[in-house]
């Protein structure tokens, strides 16, 4: 059963903008650096291309959640032929992002936002959404919160491609880039079970252990699932 989102008083709120704003500021120091020390995105680009396949050809609408300097994700979507949008946090991370890909549009805001920012207040929906490594900066009550509203803003059969690292956490703090940031992990099967109560079935997976460029990033096992939107959700 997916648990509901945390209470919503004042404190609570304002706690988390306090929060998120942390982590906005750790990747607006980190910048361009991320790419730098995370340079062979394998995996993200085999399961965005297995994705494309998938969608049906150019003109398809992309939500990248996450979107960081927009590489490689928001890239190989526009080249192709997709119109996409992407979402981040960081206001470094996308004034970086729209010089990669100025044919994207880049939006501020958080992916619990999401149905105000990009979806059902205008009745926008997506083919497909992706969501590398975005995912794990929540506590694990806001991933499900955050999976609900990616459900909400696919097309029916819509894609999700999910990028997560693999590790039994819950909002922890660690140091990351010379920089602290809090992180999520699932294991391999709670994670399965979290995205099919979401409303997703798994199509596709492949797990990959990574080691960064610098030894300011820890190896890491990357897990990267491709889903698609069930009719009804669990």
């Amino acid at each position: 059963m997916v648990t509901e989102n945390p209470g919503s008083s004042p404190l609570a709120d304002q706690a988390w903008v306090e929060r998120e704003q942390a982590q906005a500021r750790a990747y607006d120091a980190i910048g361009a650096r991320y790419d730098e020390a995370f340079p062979h995105k394998d995996g993200q680009l085999g399961v965005v291309a297995t994705m494309l396949e998938r969608i049906g050809g150019p003109g398809a609408r992309v939500l990248d959640i996450g979107a960081g300097t927009g590489l490689p994700t928001a890239r190989q979507l526009v080249d192709a032929g997709c119109r996409v949008t992407g979402l981040d946090i960081s206001s470094r991370m996308l004034e970086i992002a729209r010089k990669n890909v100025p044919e994207a549009e880049f939006v501020f805001g958080d992916v619990v936002d999401l149905g105000d920012i990009v979806g059902s207040a205008d009745g926008t929906r997506y083919d497909a959404v992706t969501a590398f490594f975005a995912l794990l900066h929540l506590p694990r009550a806001r991933i499900q919160t955050a999976l609900r509203a990616i459900h909400e803003v696919l097309v029916p059969g819509g894609w999700f491609a999910l990028g997560m690292v693999e590790a039994d956490v819950d909002d922890v703090p660690i140091a990351f880039l010379a920089g602290r940031i809090r992180v999520t992990g699932y294991l391999r099967d709670d994670l399965r079970t979290v995205l099919t109560e979401s409303g997703f079935t798994i199509q596709h997976e492949q797990v990959l252990s990574y080691a960064p460029e610098t030894s300011s990033a820890q190896p890491e096992i990357q897990m990267f699932f491709l889903c698609r939107k069930a009719d009804e959700r669990s």
